[in-house]
């Protein structure tokens, strides 16, 4: 409110919201107790009823869903939020990191294990992670919903469960590790989502590129090699079996399904990208749920015009997100 609102406002962010639909009761009675999206019978029956036409329905509906959407300065500030957060915490990681033996050394996670002594930075790291995944966690159901909602769920849930089974367990030593190699491309995606904000197209296709790389390369060769490696093998090479070691084994595996699915995404907009010349969205987690496309008039042969979302227009109408291209595929 303080910070990221004076900063997006002297980078000329869109401040107001999407256009407002005008006051009409009986659509805001559909609207609010029966459905958000009428289909071609209901439409028909408000026509009459109202005596308007199918499209100025449509519209009206189309506009009073995209009120309930977050503005582009609302957006702005929160990814500049988290932005700050990661680069912080990540930044943190490192410092603390660099100066522990576990970093150069993984078998050295489980060097006197259980016996290890908590310290205190490791346990402020830890503390602080751990409140900013719960904090996701419940703020995603007050956010836009997602097209990976359920994945994104999936993902903060294993995310607390992992950082908290692994306290408990005193696996924290690779937990550290961990929580390290997660930040790094989440500090790039949201650093594109601000240029895209800001309307800087190029910085912004530059930046997702760039976290495309660093999270394929960091979730799908170091995450494997480094991490699953120590957990899977040096872990029980060191202590032998134990139930707390398949339990954390099979969290981290779950994670890296999830990384899988994400860098399908990423990879396919990545190809639009180089195809297209424009980077199409960062479809890991910002895509809307719906899309609100000017939706086409039942039996009409009127030809379709082109519609903004959200109170923007042209390539980067599409609420706000990482956009290029002609597509409606957003961390």
């Amino acid at each position: 409110r303080f910070i990221a609102k004076p900063c997006a406002l002297g980078l000329k962010v869109q401040a107001n919201g999407p256009q407002k639909a005008q006051p009409n009761a009986i659509l805001e009675k559909v609207f609010t107790a029966i459905t958000k999206h009428p289909d071609e019978k209901r439409l028909e029956g408000l026509s009459k009823q109202l005596d308007w036409d199918v499209r100025s329905i449509q519209r009206w509906f189309r506009q009073r869903r995209n009120q309930e959407k977050p503005s582009t300065l609302r957006k702005f500030c929160e990814s500049m939020w988290r932005f700050t957060f990661y680069l912080y915490i990540f930044t943190y990681g490192v410092r603390f990191l660099k100066k522990t033996p576990w970093l150069w050394n993984t078998r050295q996670c489980w060097s006197g294990y259980p016996y290890q002594p908590l310290m205190p930075d490791l346990h402020y790291y830890y503390i602080v992670e751990l409140s900013f995944y719960w904090s996701l966690m419940f703020s995603q159901f007050i956010d836009v919903k997602r097209k990976d909602f359920g994945i994104m769920f999936t993902h903060h849930i294993v995310t607390v469960t992992l950082i908290t089974f692994s306290y408990v367990t005193n696996l924290t030593r690779v937990g550290t590790l961990i929580l390290c190699l997660h930040d790094a491309a989440d500090i790039v995606l949201e650093a594109a989502k601000m240029a895209n904000y800001c309307k800087c197209q190029k910085l912004s296709d530059l930046l997702f590129l760039a976290f495309a790389v660093v999270f394929i390369v960091s979730r799908l060769g170091i995450y494997p090699l480094w991490i699953l490696n120590t957990t899977l093998f040096e872990l029980y090479e060191a202590l032998g079996n134990f139930p707390a070691l398949w339990v954390f084994n099979v969290l981290l595996m779950v994670l890296q399904i999830l990384h899988c699915f994400w860098s399908y995404l990423i990879i396919k907009a990545a190809y639009k990208a180089i195809s297209k010349g424009k980077v199409a969205k960062d479809a890991r987690s910002d895509v809307e749920s719906s899309s609100d496309e000017e939706e086409p008039v039942p039996g009409s042969k009127a030809p379709h015009s082109t519609v903004a979302t959200n109170g923007t227009s042209g390539t980067n109408g599409t609420n706000g997100y990482l956009t290029g291209a002609a597509s409606s595929e957003e961390h």
